[in-house]
């Protein structure tokens, strides 16, 4: 009977995009990636391929990451086609190497996206992210002492809601994946987020119709509701979000109208 301890290292192919900078041509090149172990990371076995490149005197693979621990949202890429790679609510840094079989090849390739300009192999430059949450602006609270959490009248089931919304980690898969390049739903979860919170009522009009206005200045595609975001997502964002964004908006636009006319809208 076989145990953990007889988990066999694995010798896999790698065709992966190199790019110099954005304003190079690419192409793919292939690598050996030889007696992978299995508890490996994806990460951990990029780190040994560039390894040997380095040790052969050639550049290695450009890729992002920090945290390695699937919070700071930093790394990501496409493997065989799959934001993140083929294992659903995971990111690259927590993918193990036991999802690859023997003797596989994996294509590996920048996400694609126009907001998102290629810097390095597959290292991409995704600070739209930073405006549209800069366009959101702050929140406006009374100074002083902070109050007691338990004190803040947020019922339990939008603080779930919003938290559910607070865990995208701004990686970029749902723009990756999306067949228009579409930033609707990681935009749609910030607003959410603090649409349901107290803290986020004061300026939630205008947080709504200043972050929906960038997204589109980014050159962010539009969505067609397809939910190729959602289901590339490694925090599992819901879909639902986008239909409040929406509505956020619609709610805003009126409002503003109404300010505008003095609250004739006819």
């Amino acid at each position: 009977m076989s145990s953990a301890t007889d988990k066999k290292n694995i010798n896999l192919k790698l065709q992966v995009w190199r790019q110099k900078d954005g304003k190079s041509e690419g192409l793919f090149t292939t690598y050996d990636a030889q007696q992978v172990s299995p508890d490996d990371s994806f990460l951990e076995m990029l780190d040994g391929v560039n390894e040997k490149i380095i040790k052969n005197g050639g550049q290695p693979i450009a890729f992002d990451h920090d945290c390695r621990e699937g919070i700071c949202g930093s790394c990501g890429f496409m493997i065989d086609g799959n934001a993140h790679g083929p294992q659903k609510g995971t990111t690259v840094c927590q993918l193990h190497m036991r999802n690859f079989k023997d003797g596989q090849t994996i294509v590996l390739e920048p996400f694609r996206a126009k907001a998102f300009p290629i810097i390095k192999d597959l290292y991409v430059d995704r600070t739209a992210f930073d405006r549209i949450i800069e366009a959101g602006g702050y929140i406006s609270s009374n100074t002083g002492s902070a109050p007691d959490a338990n004190a803040v009248p947020i019922p339990k089931p939008d603080a779930d809601e919003a938290f559910l919304s607070a865990a995208c980690i701004g990686c970029g898969a749902c723009v990756a994946s999306c067949k228009n390049a579409s930033a609707a739903l990681f935009t749609s979860a910030k607003i959410t987020h603090l649409a349901l919170l107290p803290q986020g009522k004061v300026e939630r009009e205008q947080r709504a119709l200043d972050m929906v206005a960038q997204m589109d200045i980014e050159g962010f595609g539009a969505c067609t509701t397809t939910g190729a975001c959602s289901a590339a997502c490694p925090k599992e964002i819901s879909l639902i979000n986008i239909a409040k964004m929406n509505r956020e908006y619609l709610r805003a636009s009126i409002l503003k109208k109404q300010e505008a006319t003095g609250g004739d809208m006819a």
